[in-house]
C-alpha cells in the first residue's frame, strides 16, 4: 500500500502539490490524470525520491520512506524518454542494474532471459544495439529494464507518448495484461484520457496541485465530481441556461434552474424514449469514420454535439432537421 499524506511540494514560491491525501491499493493499476502542469509528474518522482517533499509523508508498505534514498526505495521507474544507454546491447541495458547489484553472471542470464520472454523480447534483438530498435521494440525495453529488478512498485511516466497510435493502442492493451499477470502496483502518468480510462483500475485527476476526483473509471466518466473533471475527459456538451430551462419544462422535477449542465455526446438519442425532452436542431455539419457519424446541431438556444452508431437507417446531411431526445437524468449539474 502506498499513502501520500498531507504532502506538499513547492518549487521557490510556487506550490506544485499541496495537501496531498491519497491513498493507492497493492497490485492496483493507478493512474495519474491531468493537462500539463498539473503536478501529476511531480507527485510521481516524489515517490520514487526524485524529489524532496517540502512537507508532508509518503509511506510504502507502512513504512515512511519520505527520506529514503532512490536506490533503497526498490521502485523501477519507465520515463518518456525511456533512459535507455544507446551505444549497449539490448542484453547489456537488461544486464546493468543486477550487475550494480553484483548478481553472479548465471543469476543476471537467467534473469534477463527471463524477463525478455515475458515482455516478449526475441533472442535475436538481445544482442542488438538499443539505437537499431524502432520506438516500440525501445519502450518494451525499457518496461523490461524496470521488470527484471522485481520492484515492489512500477512508476510509469507517459511511457507510450513518443510511439505512433497504432502501436499505442496495441502496447496499452499489452502492458495492462504484463500488470495484472505479474501483479505489480503501478503508477501510470499521462494526460491522454482514454489512456487512463482503458488501463486503469482507478484514476486520480490532476488540477494545478490538487487532486478533484479518485474513482474508477466509469464514475470518473459518467458520475464527474467537479466541472474541471466533467470537462476534461472526453468530449462533453455544455447546455444553455435557455436549453437546459427547456429541458426542465419539459420533464419537471430534476434540473436546478441555477446550476451549469453538461450532457456526454453519446447520452444524447435520436430516438424516443420515456421521460426525455424533445430538442429540435438542424444538422450543420458532421464527422464520419464509419462505425460513427458526430452531428454538430443547431438548436434556437446553442449547439449540440451528437454521436449517432451507423446502424444503417438513412445517414442525414447539413442542412436536415434533426429531433434529439435528452434524459435530465444522463445530464451533469455544477
Amino acid at each position: 500500500m502506498i499513502e501520500f499524506k498531507n504532502l506538499e511540494i513547492k518549487y521557490g514560491n510556487f506550490t506544485a502539490i499541496r495537501d496531498l491525501n491519497l491513498t493507492i491499493n497493492d497490485g492496483e493499476f493507478f493512474t495519474f490524470l491531468g493537462p500539463s502542469g498539473c503536478g501529476k509528474t511531480t507527485t510521481l518522482r516524489a515517490l520514487v525520491g526524485f524529489i524532496e517533499p517540502s512537507g508532508g509523508q509518503i509511506v510504502v508498505d507502512g513504512k515512511d520512506v519520505t527520506n529514503t534514498p532512490v536506490e533503497k526505495r526498490n521502485i523501477g521507474m519507465v520515463f518518456q524518454s525511456y533512459a535507455l544507454f544507446p551505444t549497449m546491447t539490448v542484453y547489456e541495458n537488461l544486464a546493468f542494474g543486477l550487475k550494480v547489484k553484483k548478481m553472479s553472471p548465471a543469476e543476471i542470464d537467467k534473469k534477463v532471459k527471463d524477463v525478455a520472454k515475458v515482455i516478449e523480447i526475441k533472442d535475436e534483438q538481445l544482442s542488438r544495439n538499443v539505437s537499431e530498435l524502432s520506438g516500440g521494440q525501445q519502450q518494451r525495453v525499457a518496461l523490461a529494464r524496470a521488470i527484471v529488478l522485481e520492484p515492489h512498485i512500477l512508476c510509469l511516466d507517459e511511457p507510450l507518448s513518443n510511439l505512433d497510435a497504432k502501436l499505442r493502442v496495441g502496447l496499452r492493451s499489452e502492458l495492462k495484461n504484463l500488470q495484472k499477470n505479474l501483479g505489480i502496483t503501478t503508477l501510470y502518468v499521462t494526460h491522454d484520457q482514454e489512456e487512463a480510462l482503458t488501463l486503469s483500475d482507478r484514476i486520480a485527476v490532476f488540477n494545478n496541485g490538487f487532486v478533484e476526483q479518485v474513482d474508477k473509471p466509469y464514475n470518473i466518466y459518467n458520475h464527474s465530481k467537479s466541472e474541471f473533471v466533467c470537462d476534461f475527459i472526453g468530449e462533453i456538451n455544455r447546455l444553455s441556461p435557455a436549453l437546459a430551462g427547456e429541458i426542465a419544462r419539459q420533464v419537471p422535477g430534476i434540473l436546478a434552474a441555477d446550476k451549469r449542465c453538461y450532457i456526454r455526446l453519446e447520452r444524447i438519442s435520436l430516438k424516443p424514449r420515456e421521460k426525455t425532452a424533445k430538442i429540435q436542431g438542424i444538422i450543420r455539419d458532421f464527422d464520419y469514420n464509419g462505425v460513427m457519424t458526430k452531428y454538430r446541431v443547431d438548436t434556437p438556444d446553442c449547439q449540440i454535439r451528437v454521436i449517432h452508431v451507423n446502424d444503417g437507417t438513412p445517414f442525414m446531411e447539413a442542412g436536415q432537421s434533426l429531433t434529439m431526445y435528452l434524459d435530465p437524468k444522463d445530464i451533469m449539474q455544477f
